[in-house]
């Protein structure tokens, strides 16, 4: 382990010194991957540093232990040292959960898209609690959640409902959220008292920049269309909503949410550009032969990960077997238990199977 962080210390120091290089500076593609590589060796440096000096602390414990004499300096080489190993021990599962591979869009902010599914008018509002219960966990993260473009139910919740979340690390904790999640309750419209099973699908794709893929502007058809939902005297009068169509794959994106044609077109490409990197990567990976995440599976919406049992006030992720009984708590944001168990699960996986 030792001679993996002295070698990614030495990377660190390439990486520090390329960085201030004024030809890499020039090009923004290279200087922005330099700048991501700083970011994530400087976190395992920092620790490489600590465990170091535990390690020379302990050398020099054994050393006062092999020669001194005194009982009174023997015992307290004895206790420095029964304490140095506990730290080294810590240190160590620290260490070895920071050398598994990152997946490199952990830092990356995401698109979070999320739409009802079967059900009826019951799935369009289980998919408006599903969008405010990532509403509140955003507040609690101090992220920033951006409207892109939303199709109101008929009985209230959305049809369907895209935004864009920028923050630390958004794409690492949410990109488990991905998949269909299934509720199990007494619908507002249900006149007999009968529990229904509906289910919302959430897509959680890594928000790309240019530098991340290159789209070529001539294969994308641009229409207008007004307005259908919020925006003041703007709505149905002046062709500002945007669709995109990505002609080689038949992706379709629309924005109608600003009241700029042009702010709608930015966000509508936003959307665009990371379904197309979803798209790209998961043949990448398909060509390796492994899961986009091995242990929690595809991340497919169309896999069922989670159900939220109204009349138990029971949520279970079917991945990991974990069921907590606080849905109350659950639906107004406080999903962190679920994200770290997730987390903990892949990593424990991927350390068994050798990957670090």
């Amino acid at each position: 382990m030792l001679d993996k962080l002295e070698a990614i210390r030495e990377r660190f120091i390439e990486v520090s010194e390329a960085i201030l290089d004024p030809n890499i500076m020039s090009d923004m593609k290279r200087y922005t991957s330099l700048n991501k590589e700083y970011k994530e060796l400087n976190k395992i440096n920092d620790v490489y540093v600590q465990y170091k000096n535990i390690l020379d602390n302990i050398d020099s414990s054994k050393k006062v232990l092999s020669v001194e004499k005194d009982p009174d300096f023997r015992e307290m080489a004895k206790e420095e040292l029964e304490t140095l190993a506990t730290q080294k021990d810590e240190l160590e599962i620290v260490i070895k959960e920071l050398l598994i591979p990152k997946d490199p869009n952990d830092s990356k902010n995401i698109i979070l898209e999320i739409r009802g599914g079967s059900g009826g008018d019951e799935a369009s509002i289980f998919a408006g609690d599903i969008f405010r219960m990532y509403q509140r966990y955003c507040e609690r993260m101090n992220w920033k959640m951006e409207l892109i473009d939303a199709t109101e139910g008929t009985s209230g919740g959305y049809k369907e409902i895209i935004c864009s979340v920028a923050g630390d690390d958004v794409f690492g904790k949410l990109k488990f959220e991905s998949g269909v999640h299934r509720v199990q309750r007494v619908p507002a419209t249900e006149t007999q008292g009968r529990i229904h099973t509906s289910a919302a699908s959430v897509a959680v794709l890594p928000e790309v920049e240019e530098v991340d893929i290159q789209l070529n502007m001539n294969d994308i058809r641009k229409d207008t269309f007004c307005s259908s939902g919020p925006g003041g005297q703007s709505v149905n009068t002046t062709y500002s909503a945007i669709r995109l169509t990505h002609i080689p794959s038949g992706t379709v994106v629309q924005c109608q949410d600003e009241k700029s044609q042009m702010k709608n077109f930015d966000k509508a490409l936003k959307v665009l550009r990371s379904r197309i990197y979803e798209i790209e990567y998961k043949k990448q990976q398909d060509e390796l032969g492994k899961a986009r995440n091995s242990m929690i599976g595809s991340g497919d919406r169309s896999d069922k990960i989670r159900t939220y049992n109204y009349p138990q006030s029971r949520v279970t992720d079917h991945r990991i077997g974990y069921t907590v009984h606080n849905l109350t708590q659950v639906m107004d944001g406080n999903i962190g238990d679920f994200i770290e168990e997730l987390r903990l699960a892949e990593n424990a996986n991927r350390l068994q199977e050798g990957v670090a």
